[in-house]
């Protein structure tokens, strides 16, 4: 080739593309995601045509520039052959000629066409590369501005500096669109920082981890105690401390784990009082947020004291009651009548309670009423208040008055069928955008007149936050949930410290109104909360079963009783196998394999598809495991596979995997099936919002640092007809009897018994998602 470009020789000799821009076809900012059409001039390709399609995260190209671009062809179906683009990089002229026309173009504003001879006259034709190496050969060019000078070094630093950034990235295995996010940060200065300090990716690149950062610094060979390096460490261990559940860290036992982490098979060791002084740097800089001996990342301390304001600014709102207690009981009465049922004292003085209050939690285990509880306090509101329950009455000037929501896909869908009413989860009713902005928040409200909220105890305290955040003062809260179910897989343990608090009118359920119906299911489960249970407590019922098995055995059984139910036309949404270990020989993943071919096997009739070490198959029951509010479809919504279409079969071009959530279609392409799993076993805290008519609950021994009371309670209580546990009686009865003793980190409960604080800090609105710094 007759031109420089910024390609190795190693690259070169990779497949290759050669042409110039014709047109940007499509370009999308926030994603980095550009479609563009080239006039092909070379490629060591077997592609013939003189115009190709090239697609792939990179920023909009250059009219009538020319690039050599790496990646790989795909066929789409309606558009025919296109290059997927993994690398690219402008070409640079070579020739005297050809520099004096770039550098005089309109790319360069001031540069006219002497001017650029004198650059080329002085500096050869390797000007491009000297400028870019070193500005300041540019001072000796005759007559040759300063100002000028810059803006030249500028504007080339601004077409050449990524795609010279790039290919440096790339050594380190880095993509394109990581390689993007970099650069937009760091600019021109990016490789200088990989070179003396990489841990700055850490503070100022999203999603960029410490172990990354860790492993550049090595080849860089810089001090194992460099300030930035202490930083980044104590970072990495907040975050890793939010899949804990911890809200903060205290402040000595966030030294201990950086000292462990830093000073594992080193010399000299880190002292404590360097690791002190960094801490303190970070607070200063406000990386970290240091009270009372506490550290937090900016996004939890937030969330904290966020939530602890808006949580007393809606209660500070007093509930005008225009009612009388003999205006409510005949309402209840009418209720009653018309719903042909009773309520219990206690579910009556909830109901009470809840109309009265400005918000109010509701408690109580399974088979106590808390759905009646509902549809009472929401038929009474509107007989009081005289609104229609119909949400079709209702336009844009008048929005419908009951907001009910969850946090998971399937709770709100059991609301919505137990009450009749509209019910989302929380991320849709507040208007997630899937990253961390939310269109529902202070300035722009939720709707209506009461939110009730159920499965609360599954809500973390930056989604508590930023629910509060959207919640008018003139609004009525009911929060609804079992405080013996595990606490949420987020940090903080909200709906435990707003029972400690004692400071929000709550009513615990206790009386059990579906034991009285013969529910061994209810039974058990209310056993386990009042630590009652015992070895009568397996005995067989006409609701559920206890059968004993060695771990050996255990695979064959569970795969055995899911055979017969499905043999017997139970459906496989109704089934459930629930097991809370993924990587045992009895764990989740194992147990959707031994499933899947006794249910699904390998069939002509079926198509499917390998992804990694998994294969899905046409019918195959899945679990969606990220969020994807632009989908609709959320972390735990379970589907089943209902089609496979390969590469040449759809217009994409690419194999695609169809899955079915509840009459919601949503496509996968190959490369997200990570997204997905087997669901024909999950784990327990996956199951958390959900309820099946049939549970089967493997329970062994070596399961037995995961079995405690509340993870097993909240498996028993996802079972609504039929409960069958299997393995070791011993294991389930020592599970039973185990409290979690795993402290979570939260000063919620404390903060809440302090008075409010003066003022509000504007800082403390942001939109910052403890999830932006995870790994």
């Amino acid at each position: 080739m007759n031109q420089q470009t910024l390609f190795t020789e190693s690259n070169e000799e990779r497949p290759f593309v050669k042409g110039e821009l014709g047109r940007m076809i499509f370009h999308n900012e926030s994603e980095h995601f550009s479609i563009a059409s080239i006039q092909v001039k070379e490629t060591n390709e077997a592609f013939e045509e003189k115009t190709l399609v090239i697609k792939g995260h990179f920023s909009p190209l250059e009219e009538g520039e020319t690039y050599i671009f790496h990646g790989e062809f795909q066929t789409h179906k309606k558009f025919g052959t296109q290059y997927v683009v993994d690398m690219y990089s402008r070409v640079l002229p070579e020739t005297k000629e050809g520099i004096v026309l770039y550098l005089s173009s309109d790319l360069f504003h001031g540069i006219g066409k002497k001017t650029a001879e004198r650059i080329v006259d002085h500096l050869g034709e390797q000007a491009i590369t000297k400028i870019l190496e070193d500005r300041t050969v540019l001072e000796e060019v005759p007559k040759l501005p300063k100002e000028r000078a810059d803006q030249l070094y500028d504007s080339l630093k601004e077409h050449q500096g990524f795609e010279h950034v790039m290919i440096h990235l790339s050594q380190y295995g880095f993509g394109l669109k990581l390689s993007q996010k970099i650069y937009e940060v760091f600019k021109d200065q990016t490789l200088s920082i990989i070179e003396e300090d990489p841990y700055q990716l850490v503070f100022r690149v999203e999603g960029f981890g410490f172990h990354r950062a860790d492993e550049m610094a090595r080849t860089q060979q810089l001090a194992h105690d460099h300030p930035t390096r202490i930083r980044a460490a104590c970072l990495y261990m907040l975050q890793k401390s939010m899949s804990d559940g911890h809200v903060y860290l205290p402040t000595e036992e966030c030294l201990v784990q950086v000292e462990q982490l830093l000073n594992t098979g080193v010399d000299p060791e880190i002292s404590f009082n360097k690791l002190s002084e960094q801490i303190i740097h970070l607070g200063e800089e406000k990386h970290v947020y240091i009270e009372d001996d506490r550290v937090y990342l900016p996004s939890l301390y937030f969330a904290e004291n966020g939530f602890r304001r808006h949580l007393e600014r809606v209660m500070d709102d007093e509930v005008e009651a225009e009612h009388t207690q003999a205006d409510l009981l005949k309402i209840i009465g009418d209720i009653e009548e018309e719903e042909s049922i009773s309520y219990g004292e206690d579910q009556f003085q909830a109901i009470e309670k809840a109309l009265s209050s400005k918000l109010m939690i509701l408690t109580g285990g399974p088979g106590t009423g808390k759905t009646t509880v509902i549809k009472g306090i929401i038929q009474s509101f509107a007989a009081l208040n005289d609104l229609s329950m119909d949400p079709e009455s209702y336009d844009s000037d008048q929005p419908f008055p009951f907001v009910l929501a969850a946090p998971t896909g399937r709770a709100a869908k059991r609301m919505n069928e137990s009450t009749g009413l509209p019910a989302s989860t929380i991320h849709r009713l507040l208007g997630w955008d899937g990253h961390e902005q939310f269109e529902k928040n202070q300035n722009n409200p939720l709707e209506g007149k009461v939110l009730i909220v159920d499965e609360f105890s599954m809500v973390d305290i930056w989604l508590a936050n930023q629910l509060f955040r959207a919640v008018p003062s003139d609004m009525q809260v009911l929060l609804v949930g079992d405080e013996d179910q595990l606490p949420s897989v987020g940090p903080g343990q909200v709906l435990a410290d707003l029972l400690a608090s004692q400071k929000l009118p709550s009513v615990q359920l206790k009386e059990v109104y579906r034991q009285k119906e013969g529910s061994k299911i209810i039974q058990l489960a209310h056993e386990i909360k009042n630590d009652e249970c015992n070895r009568n407590s397996l005995s067989k019922e006409h609701d559920f079963n206890f059968l004993p098995a060695r771990e050996h055995q255990l695979t064959d059984l569970v795969t055995n009783i899911v055979k017969k139910a499905v043999d017997k036309g139970i459906e496989l949404k109704e089934l459930q196998v629930l097991a809370p270990m993924y990587r045992t020989d009895v764990g989740i993943h194992r147990l959707n394999e031994e499933i899947q071919k006794i249910i699904n096997p390998q069939s002509k009739q079926k198509r499917d598809i390998r992804f990694k070490d998994t294969i899905f198959r046409k019918g195959d029951k899945v679990i969606q495991l990220v969020n994807q509010p632009e989908d609709g479809v959320y972390n735990g919504d379970i589907g089943k596979i209902v089609a496979i279409f390969r590469a040449e079969e759809n217009v994409d071009g690419v194999e695609q995997v169809v899955i079915d959530y509840d009459g919601k279609e949503i496509v996968y392409p190959k490369k997200d099936l990570h997204n997905i799993m087997h669901a024909y076993c999950t784990s327990i805290h996956k199951s958390q919002g959900s309820e099946f008519s049939i549970v089967i609950l493997p329970i062994v021994r070596s399961y037995r640092r995961m079995l405690r009371k509340n993870l097993i309670y909240t498996a028993i209580t996802r079972s609504k007809q039929s409960l069958i546990i299997c393995g070791d009686a011993n294991a389930f009865l020592e599970g039973v009897q185990t409290t979690d003793t795993n402290l979570r980190y939260t000063r919620l409960n404390e903060k809440l018994q302090e008075d409010a604080p003066e003022a509000p800090l504007e800082e403390e609105e942001e939109d910052i998602s403890p999830y932006d710094f995870m790994e």
